[in-house]
C-alpha cells in the first residue's frame, strides 16, 4: 500500500491494526513510542505484543466484533496501545481523551453505547457516567505485558467496516459520531504518504503533543506513524521551553501542531529556538487557519517553512496541503491530495462550473447554514467546497445518514474559492464554527449551556481573533429582567458543563441581541461589538 492508486482492492480487507504487525516485522527494534512524560519507550516489537494483549484483555473483559469501546486516557504510551489494542479486537474504538467533563461524557456515552470504557485510575467520571448505562470501566493498559500478534491479514473486520467513531461537536449542538471505517483510515494515510516530500518517513522522530482523541493527532499522526514504522515522541503538555528541550533530547525530525503551538514557540529567544529546530526536518500545521504573519516569522527565526494542510473529521482527516502546490502560498491551504477530488458547489450542491451561482436568498431555508452572511459570496467563483475520494467517511452515527452522496460527494461546511494556480483559499464558514487551537466549537453546543443557566434570558456566541489561540469564544448574554448575573458566575456554570476551551472567555452582557432583517442573529456585529 505505498500509493491512493495502487491495489485499490486491498482496502475491501485491509485492516488498521494491521500497520502494528507490518511495522514489527520491518523494524522490530526499532523505538515505535517514546512517551516522554512516562519515561517509557516501546519498540514495535513491544509496540505490536502490547496491542495483542490489549486486545486479548477486552475480549476477556466481553468485548465482541462491532462493540464500542470507549478510550478516556491523556496523551500517552496507554492510549495508543488501548486504541490500537481496541481496533485489534475488531471493536469500534472511540477516542474520548480526559479533558471532557461529564455533560459531554454523559452524551456520548448515551449515543454509542460503549461495551468497555478504558480509564485511568481514580477517573470517579467515568466510573459514575458509564454506571449509569451498565458500560464496564477497566483499567488503562499493561504497558508489560505481550501476547502473540496476529499474522499479517488475519484481523477480520477491515475494509468497509467501521474502525473509529469519533465525536465532533455538532451545528445543533449535540456531538456527531464519524464513522470512519479502516479503508477510510489507511485510504487518506495512502494518500498523505505519496506527497513529496512525504509528511513522514521512516527515519522520522515526530513530536505529538497534539490531543489524541482528536483525529489529526490520531490519524494524521500515529497512525499515519505506523504506516511508515517511524518514532512517535508523545508529550502530555504543550509550553515552549519544555518542547524546545524535548526537541532536542529527543532528536526530533519531525513536529505536528495547530497554528498556535507555532505561535507559542516564538515567545522563546530567537537563537534558543533556532538551535531547538536545527534537526527538524518538516513541520506541518493544520486544525486552524494558519495567519500569514506566524507563518513568516516562524521561518524567519527557524528558516523552516511550516507545512499547512486542510481537513476534516469526516475526510480522514487531511484533504489538501500546500506541498501539491509547490510552494507554500500565504493564506492558501493548497491542493488535494493525490486520489482526492475536490470542486466548489452552490447550495444545492451543484458544480458552479456549470454555470450556478450561490446567492444570499438561498440562506434563509438552509438551517445548517445558519448564520453564514451573504458577503462571503462576493469573490468571483467562490462556493462550497466538496470533496471526493475513498477517505471520506460512512455518514454520521448511527445508521450513516448525513454521508457522502450517491455519486461519492461530500459538501462541507467551508466556503472557498480557487485561484488562478488552482490553490484553496478559504474565506468563511458556513456554520459559525469557532476554531480555538485547532479544536471546532459550535456555537449552538456553548448557547445551550449558557440559557440552562438562571438568569439568562437569552445568550449568542461568536468568534473572536485572539493571538495565542487564533480564535476564543465570545459570549454575549440578555439577563432576565432584575437578574443579578455576573461574568464570574457566566464563567463557574461553562466550566462544569464544557470542556475548557470551549468556555467562553469573552463575556459581555446587553440588553438585546443585534438581528438580522430575517430575524437571525447579527453574529459578525456580535464579533465586532465591544
Amino acid at each position: 500500500m505505498d500509493s491512493p492508486t495502487d491495489r485499490p482492492e486491498e482496502w475491501a480487507q485491509a485492516h488498521v491494526a494491521d500497520l502494528v504487525s507490518q511495522a514489527a516485522a520491518r523494524v522490530p527494534d526499532n523505538p515505535a513510542i517514546v512517551d516522554v512524560t512516562s519515561e517509557i519507550t516501546l519498540t514495535w516489537r513491544e509496540l505490536d505484543g502490547a496491542v495483542s494483549a490489549e486486545a486479548a484483555r477486552l475480549r476477556d473483559a466481553g468485548v465482541a466484533a462491532g462493540d464500542r469501546v470507549l478510550v478516556r486516557l491523556g496523551n500517552g504510551a496507554e492510549f495508543c496501545v488501548a486504541v490500537l489494542g481496541a481496533l485489534r479486537a475488531d471493536a469500534v474504538t472511540v477516542p474520548f481523551g480526559s479533558i471532557g467533563v461529564a455533560r459531554e461524557l454523559e452524551i456520548v456515552l448515551s449515543d454509542c453505547r460503549p461495551a468497555v470504557v478504558v480509564a485511568a485510575d481514580g477517573d470517579d467520571t467515568a466510573r459514575a457516567s458509564a454506571a449509569a448505562l451498565n458500560s464496564a470501566v477497566i483499567t488503562p493498559p499493561d504497558l508489560g505485558a505481550r501476547a502473540e500478534g496476529p499474522s499479517q491479514g488475519d484481523a477480520r473486520r477491515g475494509g468497509e467496516e467501521i474502525a473509529l467513531l469519533v465525536y465532533t461537536s455538532g451545528t445543533t449542538g449535540s456531538p456527531r459520531g464519524v464513522r470512519l471505517s479502516h479503508r477510510a483510515l489507511l485510504a487518506n494515510r495512502a494518500q498523505t504518504a505519496a506527497l513529496r516530500p512525504a509528511p513522514v518517513i521512516p527515519v522520522d522522530r515526530v513530536l505529538l503533543s497534539l490531543p489524541m482523541f482528536h483525529i489529526f493527532g490520531l490519524a494524521a499522526g500515529l497512525l499515519q506513524a505506523c504506516w511508515v514504522g517511524a518514532t512517535v515522541v508523545l508529550v502530555e503538555r504543550f509550553e515552549p521551553a519544555h518542547i524546545a528541550e524535548v526537541l532536542v533530547e529527543q532528536r526530533v525530525s519531525g513536529l505536528a501542531g495547530v497554528p498556535s503551538m507555532f505561535r507559542s514557540l516564538l515567545d522563546l529567544p530567537a537563537g534558543e529556538l533556532r538551535a531547538a529546530t536545527a534537526g527538524v526536518r518538516l513541520c506541518t500545521s493544520g486544525g486552524a487557519p494558519l495567519p500569514a504573519e506566524w507563518l513568516a516569522d516562524f521561518r524567519a527565526a527557524t528558516g523552516l517553512t511550516i507545512v499547512e494542510g486542510y481537513g476534516l473529521t469526516e475526510a480522514g482527516p487531511v484533504l489538501t496541503t500546500t506541498p501539491t502546490a509547490g510552494v507554500a502560498k500565504p493564506g492558501s491551504v493548497g491542493r488535494p491530495l493525490p486520489g482526492v477530488e475536490l470542486r466548489l458547489v452552490d447550495w444545492e450542491g451543484t458544480p458552479l462550473d456549470s454555470g450556478s451561482e450561490p446567492g444570499p436568498d438561498d440562506l434563509d431555508d438552509l438551517d445548517d447554514l445558519d448564520g453564514l452572511d451573504s458577503d462571503v459570496f462576493d469573490a468571483q467563483d467562490t462556493g462550497l467546497v466538496a470533496v471526493r475520494g475513498p477517505n471520506l467517511f460512512s455518514g454520521y452515527w448511527p445508521d450513516g445518514a448525513g454521508g457522502p452522496d450517491d455519486e461519492g460527494w461530500f459538501r462541507t461546511a467551508d466556503v472557498g474559492f480557487l485561484d488562478a494556480d488552482g490553490d484553496l483559499h478559504l474565506v468563511d464558514r458556513s456554520s459559525d464554527v469557532v476554531i480555538v487551537n485547532g479544536f471546532n466549537v459550535y456555537p449552538r453546543e456553548v448557547e445551550q449551556v449558557l440559557v440552562e443557566l438562571p438568569g439568562v434570558a437569552e445568550g449568542a456566541v461568536v468568534g473572536v481573533p485572539d493571538d495565542r489561540t487564533g480564535e476564543a469564544v465570545k459570549a454575549v448574554l440578555v439577563r432576565v429582567p432584575d437578574a443579578e448575573l455576573t461574568e464570574e458566575d457566566v464563567r463557574a456554570h461553562c466550566v462544569e458543563r464544557l470542556a475548557r476551551f470551549k468556555v467562553p472567555t469573552v463575556i459581555e452582557f446587553a440588553d438585546a441581541l443585534p438581528r438580522t432583517p430575517t430575524g437571525k442573529v447579527a453574529r459578525r456585529q456580535l464579533a465586532g461589538q465591544s
